[in-house]
């Protein structure tokens, strides 16, 4: 997306880590996703050669447009990172006000629930392969990747730290 920032939203924006802009419609500071919970989560930021340009990139909490697309260009987020989005939908979830939330419900019923759940996914995963339906199979898998991001969550790792073992692992 594009938008106007002034000293003060950038200050802000360093402070929080969450992409604020000046509105000039609205006369005040306004960081994206304070209504919508769809926040820019700022990764980097770079000063083009005329020093007059910011360029943020953000990884975003949902869709960035107000007219619910991903960008305001018709562009895809996260088309090739999506098990890191769903990482950051479910810590946003976890963190979430919403009682109706099933992240919120999990979380709230703490860790050993949670590793229940991977352990019936994994079981249920194991019934599927035995069988031929492909669809049940993935469903299954799919359950069993989600909750297994849960507990990852839960234990306040990343996906990236079993990448890192992962890597570790392969190197050797």
């Amino acid at each position: 997306m594009l938008g106007f920032m002034n000293e003060e939203a950038f200050i802000k924006t360093e402070e929080t880590g969450k992409v604020t802009f000046y509105s000039r419609s609205k006369q005040r500071l306004w960081t994206k996703g304070e209504e919508s919970g769809n926040f820019l989560t700022v990764k980097q930021v770079l000063l083009d050669c005329d020093k007059d340009t910011l360029l943020i990139k953000a990884e975003p909490a949902g869709p960035t447009c107000h007219t619910g697309a991903d960008t305001c260009w018709s562009e895809k987020n996260h088309s090739d990172d999506f098990l890191s989005y769903l990482e950051d939908i479910i810590e946003l979830r976890r963190k979430s006000s919403d009682e109706t939330s099933y992240v919120r419900q999990l979380f709230a019923k703490g860790i050993n629930k949670i590793a229940q759940k991977v352990g019936e996914e994994a079981t249920e995963v194991i019934i599927e392969a035995k069988d031929n339906n492909e669809e049940l199979f993935l469903g299954e898998s799919a359950d069993l990747l989600f909750h297994f991001i849960v507990l990852l969550r839960a234990k306040n790792v990343s996906l990236q730290d079993v990448l890192y073992v992962l890597k570790q692992r392969h190197s050797k």
